[in-house]
């Protein structure tokens, strides 16, 4: 479990097809949550038109950008540590110049560029379309700096490239921004407000997608399930809208549904979902199309309400339950996954028995679990103490992920014997005979290659299983190919 959960966090250098006109190198890694790589996408199509080119070789780069999270202390560090090695490269080449984007960008901006003098630019999330009048800044010598928020951005009008594709699965960002305000994160002061993109905008993206072959699309936001589009503006303004405005209102269901409607033969995923905001239409929107996937990511953090309260997650342990109960009535085969956080200020081995108590009830396909690190700006960094001792977070953390390791196995071994549909993704970690795809419910199979190919869908025989992966055999193609 740990293993997987490190997998996710890696960063990654993009590389996308190139321009032969253009003659500048740009190498850009990117850190955190899936808006993050979604992001970098949206800054390499920006920058390719100003000439540059992307790269794996840091040395031969012209400008050098991370794309930064500033969910967790560990996550900043390890930027740091890239930071350091960007600026050793620079020493070599003093022409190569340094950018920070993304949270770390909005949140540190002053420190980067002032105090520290680590970086030439400092981008925040809301700012890439200003990129080519920061680098002219950066080009006549100065410090270039863009970090304001906005009401409004969603890129909709971008056309994102596709970065290290596989060509076969692709984000599609419909939200921005956070407007829920948990104590612990920094995303509402980083990402700014919600608001949502245009469906027209969103469905023309897709459709660019299915024309170039591509199988599988996961619609991205910090919230998906408080999608709201009735004509502009943010959410909480939904009240001042027009009748006609409120009337022809799109919200998360009815866009789920369009795109599954639109496109039978491509997988729909979404993520990610907050309890507070997820509708019963919305899971019987799943329940309806057969290519919307059986698997939702549903973060609790905690499972003591005391915890939840002090965490402002607006939701209660037995309305979480009650959620849960929901999901499973109505969709019985669908994976749920989490997120959660051990050692919050204040908490007790009571509310963290809560918390073990909680996973034994839904049983989680897997999930992301963390120990608490103030996060500089949060509510909770300002008004609570972090009283819990490391090493009760490390220990409390432990038996969580031992908790999950032990239910994920289970929650696997189901699936034996069984036929699953998969979607073939690219060759397995450890084996090049091998295929590795995911099934419905967002579980990695793997299994001979056979004479197929990378975009085909399989039926695949399960004969075996590790906590975290199924193993099986090809049985013929699958209804959605």
């Amino acid at each position: 479990m740990e293993k997987i959960i490190e997998e996710s966090r890696q960063g990654q250098s993009l590389v996308l097809e190139q321009k032969e006109e253009n003659t500048k190198k740009l190498f850009i890694e990117s850190y955190g949550c899936q808006m993050n790589f979604s992001d970098s996408e949206i800054v390499a199509s920006i920058l390719a038109n100003q000439g540059y080119n992307t790269t794996q070789n840091l040395e031969e780069a012209d400008l050098v950008l991370v794309n930064t999270c500033s969910i967790r202390d560990k996550a900043e560090q390890t930027v740091r540590k890239r930071l350091e090695k960007y600026n050793a490269v620079k020493r070599i080449n003093p022409g190569m110049k340094v950018g920070v984007l993304g949270c770390m960008a909005e949140r540190l901006k002053s420190q980067f560029l002032e105090q520290e003098k680590i970086v030439d630019m400092v981008v925040g999330p809301d700012a890439y379309k200003d990129l080519p009048n920061l680098l002219k800044e950066i080009g006549e010598g100065r410090d270039a700096i863009n970090v304001i928020l906005s009401k409004d951005e969603t890129y909709g009008d971008i056309s994102p490239v596709r970065l290290n594709s596989n060509g076969v699965t692709a984000f599609v960002s419909i939200t921005r921004g956070c407007d829920n305000m948990c104590t612990f994160c920094v995303v509402p002061f980083t990402r700014g407000r919600e608001r949502s993109r245009e469906p027209q905008s969103i469905m023309e993206e897709i459709a660019d997608l299915h024309a170039r072959n591509f199988k599988e699309v996961t619609l991205l936001g910090q919230n998906v399930d408080s999608y709201l589009w009735y004509g502009g503006g943010l959410k909480k303004d939904y009240i001042k809208a027009s009748e006609m405005q409120k009337a022809t209102a799109v919200d998360f269901a009815q866009l789920l549904a369009m795109v599954a409607e639109a496109y039978p033969k491509m997988r729909i995923r979404f993520s990610t979902s907050n309890p507070q905001d997820m509708h019963e239409s919305v899971l019987y929107v799943i329940a309806k199309y057969d290519n919307i996937c059986n698997y939702i990511h549903l973060p609790v953090q905690s499972g003591s309400t005391r915890i939840l309260k002090e965490m402002n997650r607006q939701h209660t342990r037995e309305e979480y339950m009650a959620l849960v109960d929901k999901v499973m009535n109505i969709i019985p085969d669908c994976s749920l996954s989490q997120d959660m956080i051990t050692g919050f200020p204040t908490e007790t081995e009571e509310d963290h028995q809560d918390t073990l108590s909680l996973m034994e009830y839904v049983k989680y396909d897997f999930g992301y679990m963390f120990a608490y690190s103030e996060r500089p700006g949060t509510l909770a960094a300002r008004k609570m103490e972090d009283d819990v001792p490391e090493a009760v977070k490390m220990r409390r953390l432990q038996e969580v992920v031992d908790l999950q390791q032990k239910i994920s196995a289970e929650r696997t071994a189901r699936f034996m014997g069984q036929v699953v549909e998969v979607l073939i993704e690219k060759s397995s970690k450890k084996s090049d005979a091998h295929w590795s795809g995911r099934n419905s419910q967002n579980t990695t199979v793997v299994f001979p290659k056979g004479h197929y190919k990378v975009g085909d869908f399989v039926n695949v025989l399960v004969t075996d299983c590790t906590s975290a992966t199924l193993i099986g055999e090809a049985v013929g193609y699958s209804d959605m190919q």
